[in-house]
């Protein structure tokens, strides 16, 4: 066989093909929809059509796509994975929503949700007639959920609702925020129409990363909720914090997506480009930084694979997911890093994707999990001691 420099381990023949049919049709979506027109919407700050947009990947099965039941897709981790890669190859943005949506929201309600719950949400969201956010990070508090000041009280059978959620995704759209907050009986999640008076989402602006989507404050002023908003299902820290594994996952994937996009603007640029009467591809040191571009590219590719069996396992530890997540932006954002040089001035246009990529990766590279979180995580598996504190 030929070696393919878009993938040089041979990683395809790890898929089926149904793996690939799936892979193919997200990939094809984002080429249409979304890579003739992101430039613009980047630098625009904005994500235009968003309800639009949610309702074709509804349509192609990417909405909670790993989740069974409710017009969801039942899909497997690794096509999850796929998904995830495909969508942030065209932008972050776009794999955050989706992320968003299907590990968070969706995934929260899926897990945790009463059947009625379950009914109510899951299939509109799924088809991406409803948007859905998520409501954990905080103003004064973000590493540290455990310290939220957003608090849920009862008044007779109600519960009242109040506090301030930062930087959250799909906020200023969704029909649902999944929100957490204190209670006198520990923290508790809520299914919180966001028609329900005193609540708000204010969009953010002013973004340098992520400008292709919906960033939103979510404010609570006394929202009265029905004793049936609170999600049955868990109590405690380990509610939020597992859904968040689950959208760490897709972001090991998706990571690996937006790094193979700098990677091939840029091989693409090496063959053409040329300077002292050659291609800049035929000097030993732009190849050899395409080779360490591409070790790095498919090892992290590898590596996700290798955590989607064991998640479709029933085997994925949480450590495994900080392993991965850890690994796969940090290299990420270098591989964008180095595909910048050998664009050269060209690199920081918009005309090609390198740029908004390694801006883009900055906020990945932090949300649902610092480095240093992902750090502690390891650290306290390999030693026994927890330096968290």
């Amino acid at each position: 066989m030929s070696f393919v420099p878009t993938d040089p381990l041979g990683l395809d023949e790890l898929l089926s093909p149904e793996d690939l049919a799936i892979r193919d049709t997200v990939r094809g979506w984002a080429a249409d929809r979304v890579l003739p027109q992101i430039a613009d919407w980047y630098e625009r700050g904005e994500l235009p059509g968003i309800r639009e947009l949610a309702r074709e990947l509804g349509g192609i099965g990417a909405l909670g796509m790993s989740l069974q039941g409710y017009g969801c897709a039942g899909a497997s981790a690794v096509q999850y994975g796929l998904a995830c890669l495909e969508l942030e190859a065209a932008d972050s943005g776009i794999r955050s929503l989706v992320s968003v949506q299907g590990s968070l929201a969706m995934y929260a309600i899926h897990r945790y949700g009463s059947e009625e719950q379950k009914q109510r949400w899951l299939p509109g969201m799924a088809a991406g007639e409803l948007i859905g956010c998520f409501g954990l990070t905080e103003p004064d508090v973000g590493s540290d959920p455990a310290a939220m000041r957003t608090y849920a009280k009862r008044d007779g059978t109600d519960w009242v609702l109040n506090g301030r959620k930062m930087w959250i995704t799909n906020g200023s759209v969704a029909a649902v925020a999944v929100v957490w907050a204190q209670t006198d009986e520990g923290i508790r999640g809520f299914a919180v129409p966001t028609e329900s008076a005193g609540f708000s989402a204010p969009e953010i602006k002013h973004k340098w990363s992520l400008r292709a989507s919906v960033t939103s404050e979510l404010v609570m002023d006394d929202v009265r909720l029905p004793a049936d908003a609170v999600l049955p299902g868990v109590t405690g820290l380990k509610g939020p914090l597992g859904c968040l594994s689950h959208a760490r996952y897709g972001i090991i994937w998706g990571s690996m997506g937006a790094a193979r996009a700098s990677f091939e603007a840029a091989l693409d640029y090496a063959r053409t480009r040329e300077q002292f009467g050659k291609p800049i591809g035929g000097f030993q040191l732009t190849q050899a930084k395409l080779a360490d571009m591409a070790l790095e590219l498919h090892k992290g590719i590898l590596l996700a694979h290798h955590l989607g069996r064991r998640m479709d396992a029933g085997t994925l530890r949480p450590e495994q997911i900080s392993f991965g997540k850890l690994n796969n932006v940090r290299e990420a954002i270098d591989i964008c890093r180095t595909a910048r040089t050998i664009l050269g001035a060209n690199g920081i246009s918009l005309e090609y994707p390198v740029m908004r990529h390694a801006t883009n990766l900055e906020s990945v590279l932090t949300y649902e999990g610092t480095v240093e979180m992902h750090q502690l995580v390891l650290g306290k598996a390999l030693t026994g001691l927890d330096a968290f504190r």
